[in-house]
């Protein structure tokens, strides 16, 4: 997901803190991530799901983005649970 900036909302940065995520680690995803699952009608903006790999651990990155300007805005980011995802991260059970 190309920025030209981020921000994090207050609900990523309290779920970061509580889930031990780093920003660092958000910001690669960010730069390096797969686009797993979009939505595209969410509001303000379009957001979509990315899964990467920093830190030797998988994180999954939920993220809007504003294409007038290119600011990201983080809305929370989570290790996914081998129960609701394929070993690939990339799919849900079903």
């Amino acid at each position: 997901m190309q920025c030209s900036s981020i921000t994090f909302s207050r609900h990523a940065l309290s779920q970061m803190f509580t889930r031990n995520i780093a920003v660092d680690e958000v910001v690669a995803v960010l730069g390096d991530g797969e686009a797993i699952e979009t939505y595209p009608d969410d509001t303000p903006y379009p957001s979509c799901l990315l899964v990467g790999k920093p830190s030797n651990r998988i994180l999954h990155v939920v993220a809007a983005r504003n294409s007038v300007d290119a600011l990201c805005i983080v809305i929370t980011a989570y290790e996914p649970s081998p129960r609701l995802w394929q070993p690939d991260f990339k799919t849900r059970n079903k």
